[in-house]
This record gives C-alpha cells, sequence and structure tokens, in this order.
C-alpha cells in the first residue's frame, strides 16, 4: 500500500516544517501596517483549527485602539515590575531586566484571543470528560495563527504577563468568555536564528530523547534505540 500518496508534495512538506521550525516568539516590530488579505488568511488559518466536538470556542478581538493597548502595556508593567522578586539568584535578576517581553505599542495591531466556554452549551460531544479541551482547542487555532504568520514573514508576540481578570474587564468579555491569549502582530524587525530566550541564554531546548516514553511513565523510548534527526528539520535549518 503507497502511503505516501496523501504526503504533499516535497517542497510544500519542507515548507510546513519550515514554519514550525522557524517560528518565533517576537517582540520587536516594525510599524508597517499588514495588509488585510493578509491578515484575514492568518485569521482564517486559525479559524481552521480543530476543536473539540467541533465547538470552535475561539473569537478574536483586533486592537489597533492606542488607549485599550497603552492600558494593556500598564497592566503589563505592573506585573512585570513584580516578577524580578521571585528570583533570588541576582545575576538571574539582572539578566530578567533585560529580556523585552511584549511589544503591545510597538506592533500595528494587537489581537486578543478569546475562549467562549458557553459555546454549543449544554453538550458539547466528547468534551464532558475533559472541560478544558475547549482552552486547549483556542490554543490550536493560536498555534494556527502564528505557524501562518510566519509563512506571511509576520510576528507574532504572546503577552502572558497581565492581569487576566482586567484584560477581561477592559475588553468587556461577558461572563464565560475567558482571555486566552494577547497577542501583537506585525512585521517584525528581525527573526531569530533561535528563541528569543535561548539567544539570551535563559534556558535551552531540552532534548526530544527526554521527553518521549514508551507504553508507561519513565520507561525510555525504543525509537530512540538509534539516534537520528529529523532529516526535515536538518533541510529545513540548512
Amino acid at each position: 500500500m503507497n502511503h505516501s500518496n496523501n504526503a504533499f508534495p516535497d517542497l510544500l512538506r519542507k515548507g510546513v516544517y519550515e514554519a514550525i521550525y522557524k517560528r518565533r516568539d517576537i517582540r520587536r516590530f516594525l510599524p508597517d501596517s499588514l495588509p488585510k488579505e493578509v491578515l484575514m488568511r492568518i485569521l482564517d488559518a486559525g479559524h481552521q483549527a480543530g476543536s473539540v466536538g467541533l465547538m470552535q470556542p475561539w473569537n478574536f478581538i483586533l486592537i489597533a485602539s492606542p488607549e485599550i493597548r497603552r492600558r494593556v502595556k500598564a497592566l503589563f508593567e505592573q506585573m512585570n515590575n513584580k516578577e524580578p522578586g521571585k528570583l533570588t539568584d541576582p545575576e538571574r535578576k539582572k539578566l530578567y531586566r533585560g529580556l523585552k517581553l511584549e511589544g503591545i505599542l510597538e506592533a500595528p495591531l494587537n489581537i486578543a484571543v478569546t475562549c467562549d466556554r458557553r459555546r454549543d452549551a449544554p453538550f458539547v460531544l466528547g468534551r464532558a470528560p475533559m472541560p478544558e479541551t475547549d482552552l486547549f482547542s483556542t490554543c490550536l487555532a493560536i498555534q494556527n495563527m502564528w505557524l501562518a504568520a510566519r509563512a506571511e514573514g509576520i510576528g507574532i508576540g504572546w503577552v502572558s504577563l497581565l492581569d487576566r481578570p482586567a484584560v477581561e474587564r477592559l475588553l468587556h468579555l461577558p461572563r464565560g468568555v475567558r482571555l486566552v491569549a494577547y497577542l501583537c502582530i506585525g512585521y517584525p524587525v528581525e527573526f531569530g536564528p533561535r528563541p528569543m530566550l535561548e539567544e539570551a541564554g535563559w534556558k535551552s531546548r531540552i532534548p526530544l530523547k527526554g521527553l518521549v516514553y514508551q507504553d508507561s511513565w519513565g520507561r525510555p523510548a525504543e525509537l530512540f534505540s538509534q539516534e537520528a534527526a529529523p532529516p526535515l528539520r536538518r533541510e529545513a535549518k540548512g
């Protein structure tokens, strides 16, 4: 049986991996506006994500208002100023303070991605045993957007250091709708060769081998009995 009939042609297949391996969390943006047709493609990519029971719990709030963005930036700064106090290592504190962790005002557009936990209530096929799958589904939409944006040469940065309830009030989210991600989107100053936190020396990527188990937790996977680098990754990085 020829299973390769369902595979993408080589060039398209490599393009998918290229987007995955070269995706970056972007913090520095150019002021150029996004073309509407490109923004529509990125949003539609998000809307094509899989979701539990085809619930499609996401909404996308496009935030261009300078006033709203200034208020979100203030919420970020309040949270960000507290974080170094949780660190005991002086060098780690210094490194943290040198990190740029948002581009709220620099990016030409912000997008708040929400999860409507009421959608299709009271019965969503497959959700009852794991109610959080609506949130997981929304994250799939965000990843789709991130990869589509990278393919378009556009960067996305996820701002997580926010008082979530305060942002939800600011955006007038109704009861039952939760903020999942606050994104900055625009053309980046650059796509770094490695993730920003890795380049800054904050953390390195954990080797895949140590994260894959066989049949039960902690049992080494037979897959890694012979060491081999993923060939498409090698080609994509080349």
